[in-house]
């Protein structure tokens, strides 16, 4: 089923979320996957599965792979250390 939005189905498809590794910027590892609603911004905050709130500080957003449609998107973070 194909659900347009906007004024009278003015050529719009409903969205498709995005699905992005979050990335530490300290260690250049991933730390999660997350669902985003749409593209995130590089000054979107959210909180992480650990409950702990970050800032996007970079979004990098990739090729797809050869035959594929769907692009990789990566959010880098700084996590604060533990104590």
């Amino acid at each position: 089923m194909v659900v347009w939005t906007g004024p009278h189905g003015a050529g719009y498809r409903r969205g498709m979320s995005i699905v992005a590794t979050i990335m530490n910027t300290a260690t250049g590892r991933p730390i999660q996957k997350m669902k985003f609603g749409r593209m995130p911004k590089p000054w979107a905050s959210f909180n992480l599965d650990t409950g702990e709130l970050v800032t996007a500080e970079r979004v990098d957003v990739g090729k797809p792979a050869p035959g594929k449609f769907i692009a990789p998107v990566d959010v880098w973070v700084t996590v604060k250390p533990k104590d």
